[in-house]
């Protein structure tokens, strides 16, 4: 679902560096204009240089923090729509696994992840780019419903976490069913196993998500949609709703 120095070498002809020899000293002892001409055009050479790599290291810094998507398609229709512009932040949600140094020690290698969050790990009504888990070269955009650990069932058009109905203004009376070969259907409760969270689309009538592949892992979240900046009229945050009923 769901967007990149010439360098000029100055030398010296043969008739310059005679014209060189032959003219008298400075007696004030300053350079030629001569003498300067190289020595300046190096300088602005640098000076572009260390420009460049400047602005190449503020892209890469800000491009590792924030980055632009293009939403394509309905899934998250009516809040969110096809062909507006957002900004994801990369670094809220930003993890390393404790026991990965540990691996490496002989007779660790099956040591389970440790994952720590310094920030924060995704959260219930966040909004979220990630990697498409049966295509990686996909990137999809979902809500967040359920959380490691919490058991989910979708009965009677209605959603329930831990057996509390889900409380979703931002579907606007849109109710939330399983096909017949989904794994939610029939009422069958889905527990969300460890490393995983539970995403639906908020266009529930049009939206491949965590109904029909199951779970997202973490690792595949790219980050939290954050910001729509184009077309105007949808320029503001993205707000993450509270759960009156859950934590």
């Amino acid at each position: 679902m769901d967007e990149r120095p010439l360098r000029r070498r100055l030398g010296l002809d043969d008739s310059t560096a005679v014209v060189e020899q032959a003219a008298p000293p400075d007696l004030l002892g300053a350079p030629t204009a001569t003498e300067h001409a190289p020595v300046g055009v190096r300088s602005v050479v640098r000076e572009l240089l260390e420009t460049a790599i400047f602005i190449l290291l503020v892209f890469l810094i800000v491009r590792g923090v924030v980055q632009n998507f293009k939403i394509e398609g309905q899934s998250m229709e009516p809040n969110l729509h096809s062909g507006q512009y957002i900004l994801v932040n990369k670094l809220v949600y930003f993890h390393f696994d404790l026991n990965a140094p540990l691996r490496l020690l002989p007779g660790n290698a099956d040591l389970p992840p440790r994952m720590v969050y310094p920030f924060t790990m995704p959260q219930r009504g966040d909004v979220v780019v990630f990697e498409y888990p049966n295509d990686f070269s996909k990137d999809y955009i979902k809500r967040v419903i359920a959380l490691p650990g919490e058991t989910v069932v979708i009965r009677d058009g209605q959603v329930y976490v831990n057996g509390i109905p889900v409380d979703e203004p931002y579907l606007q009376g849109v109710t939330t069913n399983c096909r017949v070969e989904d794994p939610c259907a029939n009422g069958n409760p889905i527990t969300v196993r460890p490393g995983t969270v539970f995403v639906l689309g908020d266009n529930r009538m049009n939206s491949s998500d965590s109904r029909e592949w199951n779970e997202l892992p973490l690792d595949r979240i790219i980050g939290k949609a954050w910001v729509s900046y184009w077309p105007r009229d949808y320029w503001g945050v993205i707000e993450t709703p509270t759960y009156a009923s859950l934590p």
